[in-house]
């Protein structure tokens, strides 16, 4: 939680005087109301308190302990099957990242994103300043990652870096999605302190207008009898980018620096007179410094608000018309742009001719033992009928006989999953472009990388031209 004059107290509206229940005895979670683990939860604070450990008591932008903190995150989520993208950025502390996980399925124009701040301040761990915010978010990505849901859209789930340095890492976010990207988020929900030692239960009101977020939030603890006050938050936390953007936002938030009131210990327990988080922005915000009552009912509170919002209704997106060709570049003509690997394939060299224009993308031919790739991510709508995959290819060889020694694969990656599409070879080269077509309906409603992929052994080249690739609906 990045520190600013306005102090949370001074903002607070009492909204509800319901009488807190023990956690035990909330009602049996349905499909919109599941049970995040409190105790996977813990264990991930537990993982990022001996990170710091690790790297001089700290998880600070720029420093070891934070990169250490991206990588473990995303290797938790790659291994449950996210799509995910680690961004890097300048700060004036060195250079820091933002980490997005992004569910494969469901409408990629309705995107319900979540998000928390996974640095620390330079001076501790940061365990509840926002362990507790990235460890629940994660949590319930993982959840819901297991638990076998049919998202209607697209979850999307953000690991800022730099927010304590100012909210940096989510305004280099968002000023970096295109305006069209910027219209498929639906809501952004913020998790940032949400086990303090000495809780409240705020939920965010800095954007109410038409704000069923927020409403919902308040709506979820009123029926787990927990008591509730609206906060605002300002620009205290990163829904501020996402909010100056005209983007509903909402969120939770257990208190920080400010002092619990008479009034809100009778109704909340706790101590009076004390802040919510006596050890915020120090050293003592360890693993220790958390309240896992608070933790509990706050990380179901975000799967609530995931279930809840994976299946809302948000209306039909018109999907493109028939045979709109979804790759960008799709003929290389702009040259290596919106495709990624190998440099050099991607080229206008004359020694082996395009179908169509100048440039073509050019596997092989080396002569020696390599491999080179090609690949471009690309959303395939859930209304496809019959999409498929086309591209053109020629090829030539030195090699002779029946022999396969270089390949060409054709292939799809969803998640952490590779499939091969097609496979062509040193055998059966034809120097006449021909159109190969690939079938791609499994993959309905998921972003894929598409990519072809080249192998040489040591001796006589074979070369694998493509050219005029697309993607297509049906």
């Amino acid at each position: 939680m990045r520190t600013s004059l306005l102090r949370y107290g001074a903002a607070v509206v009492v909204a509800c005087a319901a009488t807190i229940v023990p956690a035990a005895s909330a009602s049996t979670p349905t499909l919109a109301d599941p049970d995040i683990s409190v105790t996977n939860t813990k264990a991930h604070l537990d993982q990022l308190q001996s990170i710091a450990n690790a790297n001089g008591g700290n998880r600070y932008t720029g420093r070891s302990g934070y990169k250490a903190s991206i990588d473990w995150v995303k290797s938790k989520l790659d291994a449950a099957g996210y799509t995910t993208t680690v961004q890097s950025f300048s700060t004036s502390a060195g250079t820091s990242y933002n980490l997005i996980a992004e569910w494969p399925y469901g409408d990629p124009n309705h995107v319900v994103m979540q998000g928390a701040h996974l640095d620390s301040v330079s001076s501790g761990p940061g365990i509840n300043d926002n362990g507790s915010g990235s460890a629940g978010i994660l949590e319930t990505a993982l959840t819901y990652a297991k638990s076998g849901q049919t998202p209607k859209n697209r979850l999307r789930f953000g690991f800022w870096g730099a927010e304590e340095l100012g909210l940096l890492g989510s305004k280099y976010y968002v000023n970096n999605l295109s305006s069209t990207e910027r219209a498929k988020i639906a809501v952004y929900l913020n998790f940032d302190m949400i086990a303090s030692p000495n809780p409240g239960y705020f939920v965010y009101d800095d954007n109410p207008a038409g704000n069923g977020a927020r409403d919902d939030l308040t709506a979820y603890f009123t029926s787990k009898s927990i008591p509730w006050e609206y906060i605002d938050v300002q620009g205290r936390s990163d829904h501020a980018a996402f909010r100056s953007l005209g983007i509903p936002t909402a969120g939770t938030f257990t208190g920080a620096e400010t002092t619990k009131t008479s009034a809100q210990a009778s109704k909340w327990g706790g101590t009076a007179g004390r802040a919510f988080d006596p050890c915020y922005h120090s050293s003592c915000d360890t693993s220790t410094n958390l309240d896992l009552t608070a933790l509990d009912r706050n990380i179901d509170a975000i799967g609530h608000m995931t279930w809840a919002y994976a299946v809302k209704d948000y209306g039909t997106t018109t999907p493109p018309p028939t045979g709109t060709n979804l790759l960008k570049n799709p003929g290389f003509e702009s040259g290596a742009v919106d495709w990624t690997g190998t440099s050099g394939p991607i080229t206008s060299s004359t020694s082996r001719p395009a179908r169509t224009g100048s440039w073509k993308m050019w596997l092989g031919g080396n002569g020696s033992t390599s491999t080179e790739s090609e690949s471009q991510s690309v959303a395939i709508p859930s209304t496809a009928t019959a999409p498929t995959l086309s591209y053109w290819l020629r090829s030539d060889t030195a090699e002779t006989g029946s022999t396969v020694y270089d390949t060409m694969k054709v292939q799809v990656v969803s998640g952490t999953t590779t499939t091969t599409l097609a496979t062509h070879s040193n055998v059966g080269t034809s120097t006449t472009y021909a159109q190969k077509t690939l079938d791609l309906s499994a993959y309905k409603g998921k972003t894929i990388t598409v990519k072809f992929a080249s192998t040489e052994d040591a001796s006589l080249q074979t070369s694998f031209v493509v050219d005029d690739t697309s993607v297509t609906t049906g």
